[in-house]
C-alpha cells in the first residue's frame, strides 16, 4: 500500500513539475538580433546583445556585398548613396530566417544620412512580423538613430514597434539588456 502511494504521490509531483515547466517555457519570449553590417561595427553589437539576452543570432547578408567603393557615402555615385536616394531601392537578401518561433525580433543596423540601409527594409518587409514585437539598436559615425526606427516599423507588416535606440559598436552587453529588458517590459 506504501509503494502505490509513494507512486501515485511521484506522479503527481512529475505531472506538476512538467505543467509547471511548460507554463514556463509558454511564458518565455523568444528573442532573435537580426543585424546587417557593412564593416563590423554593428556586427560587434548584435553579437554583444545576442550573447546579453540569451538570443540567437542571425546575420543579414547582402547577394551582392558591399566594397569598400560601395561604401563611399562622398562619392555620388557609390552603391550606398544610389541605394540611399531611390525609395524603392530593396537590394536582394542572400540567406533567410524563419521567424515565425519568435516574439521578439531586434533589428540592429548602421544609420546611413539618418536611416536603416536600404537591405534593412528588404528584411523587414520580406519576414513575417506582425505580431511580433521588433526593437531597432543602431551604430551611426555621428548622426544618431534619427527616425530609422520608426520609418522601419512602418515597413514591418504589423510589428509592434518598441523603440530604438543608437549604441556605440564597443557597447557592453549589460547596457544594451538593460535597455531590451526595459523597453520590452
Amino acid at each position: 500500500m506504501k509503494k502505490s502511494i509513494f507512486l501515485i504521490l511521484g506522479a503527481f509531483i512529475m505531472f506538476g513539475a512538467n505543467a509547471q515547466s511548460s507554463q514556463g517555457a509558454q511564458n518565455a519570449k523568444k528573442t532573435v538580433v537580426c543585424y546587417f553590417s557593412a564593416t563590423g561595427t554593428t556586427e560587434r553589437l548584435a553579437k554583444t546583445a545576442a550573447q546579453a539576452l540569451g538570443a540567437d543570432l542571425h546575420e543579414i547578408v547582402p547577394v551582392q556585398k558591399y566594397s569598400s567603393a560601395d561604401l563611399n557615402w562622398r562619392d555620388n555615385n557609390s552603391r550606398c548613396v544610389r541605394e540611399n536616394n531611390d525609395e524603392k531601392s530593396r537590394p536582394a537578401i542572400a540567406n533567410s530566417i524563419d521567424l515565425s518561433g519568435y516574439d521578439n525580433v531586434i533589428v540592429a543596423y548602421p544609420i546611413w544620412w539618418g536611416l536603416a540601409p536600404k537591405i534593412v527594409y528588404t528584411f523587414v518587409e520580406q519576414n513575417g512580423l506582425s505580431g511580433k514585437n521588433l526593437v531597432t539598436l543602431c551604430t551611426s559615425g555621428g548622426s544618431g538613430l534619427g527616425r530609422s526606427g520608426s520609418d522601419l516599423a512602418k515597413h514591418a507588416n504589423g510589428a509592434a514597434f518598441k523603440g530604438g535606440r543608437e549604441f556605440r559598436g564597443s557597447a557592453s552587453g549589460a547596457d544594451v539588456k538593460k535597455y531590451i529588458d526595459e523597453i520590452l517590459k
